[in-house]
C-alpha cells in the first residue's frame, strides 16, 4: 500500500515567504555568529590562534571541561538507564513525583542551582565545615564542577528512555525470564538493544550540554585553576586579547557541529527503528 505525499493548498507565495523567513533566521542567529566566531579567532593568523590554545590557562581548563564531562556524563547514563527502567517497567507509589524531580534541572535557573550547592556545601553550612574538617572540599573544586554539571544535565537519558520504555512495554522481558535468562542477561540482550539509538541520542545531549554548561559551575567553583571552557570563554572577554574569547570559543563551537551531526544521525536511525516501513518506502 503506497501512501501518497500530499502537499498543503497554501499558494506558491505562500510557501517562498515562510521558507525564506526560516532560512533568513537561520542565517543571522544561527550560521552568521558561528562564522563570526572563527573569522574572529583567525583574523590575526593560525600562528596567534594556535598560541591561545597552548596558554596553560586553556590547556587547564580544557583538562577541567573533560574531567567534569567525562565524570558527570556516565554518572547520569547510569541513573536515566535506572530512572527510565523503573518508571517505564514498573508500577510504584509515587512514579509522577518521580518524573517531575528528574524535569526540575528544567524549572530551576543554572545560577541558582548552583547558589543552591554554595548554600550546602560552603563553609558557612554545618555540612561544608564538617566536610571541610574532614579534608573534603565541594565549593570552588572540580568535585562541585561535577555536582553542579550533573544537576543541570541530568534529565536529557533519562528523559529520552522513559518515553521508549513505556511504549515497548514488558512482554519481551517477561519471555526472557520464563526462558530462564536472569536479570542482566534481559537487559543486555533484550532491553538494551531496543532503546540503543534512543541512549545515544540522551548521551549526545547530555554531553553537549555538560561541555557548555556556564551557570551553575560558575557560581561553584569560578576562578583560578577550576575554569571550565564556557568561564575562562567570559574571563578572557574582558581581558587584553582581542581574539582569544574567539579562540577558546572555536572549541566548544566545533563540539556543537560535531553534537548536530552526530544528532541528524542518531535521528534518521531512531526514525528507521520506530518507522521501518516507512524508512522502506522513502528509500
Amino acid at each position: 500500500m503506497s501512501i501518497t505525499r500530499g502537499n498543503t493548498d497554501e499558494p506558491l507565495l505562500v510557501k517562498i515567504i515562510l521558507t525564506s523567513t526560516a532560512l533568513l533566521y537561520m542565517l543571522l542567529f544561527l550560521l552568521l555568529p558561528l562564522l563570526l566566531v572563527f573569522y574572529s579567532a583567525f583574523e590575526m593568523g593560525f600562528g596567534e590562534y594556535w598560541s591561545v590554545l597552548r596558554e596553560p590557562d586553556t590547556l587547564r581548563a580544557i583538562g577541567m571541561t573533560l574531567t567534569t564531562v567525562g565524570i558527570a556524563v556516565p554518572l547520569n547514563v547510569l541513573f536515566g538507564l535506572v530512572a527510565a527502567w523503573c518508571i517505564g517497567k514498573f508500577k510504584f507509589l509515587g512514579k509522577s513525583f518521580l518524573i517531575s524531580l528528574i524535569d526540575l534541572p528544567f524549572a530551576v535557573s543554572p545560577v541558582i542551582a548552583g547558589l543552591l550547592f554554595v548554600i550546602l556545601f560552603g563553609l558557612r553550612s554545618p555540612l561544608g565545615a564538617w566536610l571541610d574538617e574532614m579534608g573534603i572540599r565541594i565549593v570552588y573544586s572540580t568535585t562541585g564542577a561535577v555536582l553542579a554539571t550533573m544537576f543541570v544535565t541530568f534529565p536529557f537519558v533519562a528523559r529520552e528512555l522513559i518515553p521508549i520504555m513505556q511504549s515497548q512495554g514488558t512482554e519481551e522481558e517477561q519471555a526472557a525470564r520464563v526462558l530462564g535468562a536472569n536479570g542482566l542477561q534481559i537487559f543486555f540482550r533484550v532491553t538494551l538493544p531496543n532503546i540503543k539509538w534512543a541512549l545515544l541520542y540522551g548521551v549526545i545531549l547530555c554531553n553537549a550540554r555538560a561541555m557548555g554548561e556556564f551557570g551553575a559551575v560558575r557560581v561553584v567553583c569560578a576562578g583560578g585553576r577550576n575554569n571550565t571552557l564556557p568561564i575562562l570563554i567570559e574571563e578572557l572577554y574582558h581581558g587584553s586579547n582581542p581574539i582569544a574569547p574567539f579562540a577558546v570559543s572555536t572549541l566548544l563551537a566545533i563540539v556543537a557541529v560535531v553534537t548536530l551531526i552526530l544528532k541528524i544521525y542518531v535521528e534518521s536511525k531512531t526514525n528507521k527503528v520506530e518507522n521501518p516501513e516507512k524508512s522502506g518506502e522513502e528509500s
